[in-house]
């Protein structure tokens, strides 16, 4: 289908400009939002006789975008979420979340300036980016994690899942014994059988001299 732009469609051209698109894609989304109109005989007059007053709409809500997006850029927003000890979130941060944490920081956004090419489902930090106008997009920062305590390591840069996993190869180093390699498979080191008897008839013998005394004991008596 052939469509006119009424605002700038990123892959596809600026305000008015004519472009060939997929009949779908026309009908559920580019002339349903007021982004485009048929490119009939009709509606390319009606778009000349607009385009001053359709141009500088654009232009004054671009302004407006800027304005806002000054604000808005660079926000982070902490968001905590439980998970497992891999970091993977039990569920996932999706775009209504964003929006949720910007409003909480004085940002109201609509849901479908949020670009997100997936739900984030693990801990850490992500860029998300928010169009406020076709020429104007900006990035937030969402800081996921599960407790204020790891937001903050986050923030300064700190990777706690690398962190955690660490700690955790270093506090199980030191349960290892370290091995011998000189040692045969199955053979005691030497320092573990130092203190033992070096016989049978060694061991025996505490035992020999016990009973012996109790002997004597007896005949005494």
């Amino acid at each position: 289908m052939d469509i006119i732009l009424l605002e700038r469609v990123e892959k596809l051209g600026g305000i008015g400009d004519v472009v060939t698109v997929k009949d779908g894609y026309a009908r559920n989304y580019l002339l349903p939002n007021k982004k485009a109109l048929r490119a009939n005989e009709a509606n390319k007059k009606v778009f000349e006789a607009n385009r001053e007053r359709l141009e500088q709409e654009n232009a004054d809500r671009r302004v407006e975008a800027e304005k806002l997006g000054e604000k808005i850029d660079g926000t982070e927003i902490v968001l905590i979420r439980a998970s497992s000890n891999s970091g993977q979130l039990y569920g996932s941060v999706n775009v209504r979340d964003i929006v949720s944490g910007l409003s909480e920081k004085g940002h109201e956004v609509d849901k479908r300036q949020v670009i997100m090419g997936a739900p984030i489902k693990t801990i850490g930090m992500f860029d998300v980016t928010v169009s406020l106008h076709p020429e104007v997009q900006v990035t937030v920062k969402a800081n996921v994690a599960r407790s204020p305590d790891e937001a903050d390591q986050q923030a300064q840069g700190i990777d706690v899942i690398a962190a955690m996993f660490e700690e955790e190869a270093a506090e199980t180093a030191g349960f290892i014994e370290a091995i011998d390699p000189t040692l045969e498979p199955g053979e005691i080191p030497a320092e573990l059988t130092t203190d033992a008897p070096e016989s049978a008839a060694e061991a025996a013998a505490p035992e020999a001299d016990e009973a012996e005394a109790a002997e004597k004991d007896d005949d005494a008596a």
